[in-house]
Parts: C-alpha cells; sequence; structure tokens
C-alpha cells in the first residue's frame, strides 16, 4: 500500500501532543487494514525519518442507543502511536 493510504490523518488531541513533547511519540489515525511494517514503512516514507517502534490500537464500532432503542452507530477507527528514533522530528508537527 502507498503511505496516502496507510496514513489518515495525523491526531491532535490533548494526550497526543503531551506524547509528542515527552517521548517523541506522533500519533496518527490509520487504516483500518494497516499492519504495523506497513505503519512504519509509510511514516519513514512519507517523513523521512527513522522509526523505533509502533503501537496500535483498535476501536471497534458500536450502536448508540437512547432510551433503550438504538438510534445509530459510532465508527470504529484505528490508530498508531509512532515512536521516532532519538534527534528526530517530523517538522509538520512543530508549534502545534
Amino acid at each position: 500500500m502507498d503511505y496516502s493510504q496507510v496514513l489518515i490523518k495525523p491526531l491532535v488531541s490533548e494526550k497526543a501532543t503531551y506524547l509528542k513533547e515527552a517521548s517523541d511519540q506522533i500519533a496518527f489515525h490509520v487504516s483500518p487494514r494497516a499492519n504495523k511494517i506497513e505503519i512504519k514503512r509509510a511514516v519513514e516514507d512519507a517523513f523521512k525519518v527513522k522509526v523505533t517502534q509502533v503501537r496500535v490500537l483498535t476501536r471497534k464500532s458500536e450502536a448508540r442507543v437512547r432510551h433503550g432503542r438504538v438510534v445509530g452507530k459510532v465508527a470504529g477507527y484505528k490508530k498508531a502511536y509512532v515512536t521516532l528514533a532519538p534527534g528526530e522530528k517530523i517538522e509538520f508537527f512543530e508549534g502545534v
């Protein structure tokens, strides 16, 4: 897969910002079909950095229930926490 198919969007939240500052980890929403090896290659190709570790979290979709009735569905997603090698930075995230 091409890196544009693997990496959907970067995650910008309080937790993601803290992890970026504390331990050089970047969070991404990724394709549900991508595995750790594909995610590592995609980040290295897209941003020209060295990746040391990839952790993946998968959230399953769930039904939204109100007053005992199913009224919708919350979409599931897959996100990856990518640890960069010491000294590596992604310029895209500087100043966020």
